[in-house]
């Protein structure tokens, strides 16, 4: 997830813009495969890094090799695998305790966060659109827990996970920031995943989980689907497009995670989860939107 992004470049390639709707089509297969994974969902994310770690090495050592972390930077790096870490976990537990469309929704509250983060901490007065977003946001998330509730509390306490897993995935965005000053994207990327293998394999142990699979494909679908095709698809099309471009294309997830919902696991959505969906994307959109000068 990206807080802000250059407005787009002249001499687009042709295959940007597909690039960016088959990201955001296949990101949402996520929630979808932990759920199919025969082992427990900490387990899961385990193997969704551990498995994707070969290729992202092969494609980020070259580039440590010319430029070596320092001291600071390594730490940056620890730091931000054990924040993706925390993600990964409480965002693969809640995705078992709620509705396939809620727990992409939340997952990816980090681009509302951030200004949340930047209104607190750093004390930025907060631009009207981003006043506006935060609102919505919050009466949508409000709606979609209200519905959890009803069918029951388990559900509420996934929606809960999944907002966690956003919070933290806006802390190691927040610390990645200073090594991506001198990084790049495949360096800190493959770092930071090295880094979150260990914590995600001891505490999948320590919740008692299944680790190893009697079926690999749902793994390694889900190690090729997110964390190499779709992530790597986004990073190489964000540059290329405007803020809105980008926040309208983030509607077709929740879109895909409500059909995959639907068609694999009887999810209904009812009226009022479409409202509180509805609210949080258009959100997501309006908060990255680009203040007027």
């Amino acid at each position: 997830m990206v807080s802000s992004t250059p407005n787009a470049r002249a001499g687009m390639p042709k295959f940007a813009f597909p690039a960016l709707i088959l990201a955001n089509l296949i990101l949402p297969l996520g929630p979808v495969l932990v759920r199919m994974a025969d082992v427990g969902p900490v387990a899961a994310a385990f193997w969704r890094l551990t498995l994707a770690l070969p290729f992202l090495l092969i494609l980020a050592l070259p580039r440590l090799r010319r430029t070596m972390p320092t001291i600071r930077e390594w730490s940056a790096l620890i730091w931000s695998g054990l924040f993706f870490a925390a993600d990964l976990a409480a965002w693969h537990i809640g995705i078992l305790y709620t509705k396939v469309t809620n727990a992409t929704i939340f997952g990816n509250m980090s681009g509302l966060m951030l200004p949340i983060w930047g209104m607190v901490v750093l004390r930025q007065r907060p631009r009207a659109m981003q006043a506006i977003a935060l609102t919505l946001a919050t009466a949508g998330a409000a709606v979609m827990m209200g519905g959890s509730y009803e069918l029951s509390p388990r559900y509420l306490h996934g929606d809960l996970l999944c907002l966690l897993a956003g919070a933290t995935y806006t802390g190691y965005l927040l610390i990645v920031q200073r090594a991506r000053v001198r990084l790049d994207s495949w360096s800190v990327l493959a770092m930071s995943t090295l880094f979150s293998i260990p914590p995600l394999l001891l505490c999948a142990l320590w919740l008692g989980e299944r680790i190893m699979p009697g079926d690999w494909t749902p793994l390694v679908v889900l190690a090729l689907s997110s964390q190499l095709v779709g992530q790597g698809l986004l990073t190489y099309a964000i540059s290329w497009f405007t803020p809105l471009v980008l926040g309208l294309s983030l509607l077709l997830q929740p879109a895909v995670s409500a059909v995959l919902g639907w068609v694999l696991f009887g999810e209904w959505l009812s009226i009022t989860d479409m409202v509180g969906t509805m609210a949080v994307a258009a959100a997501l959109v309006l908060v990255r939107l680009p203040s007027r000068a």
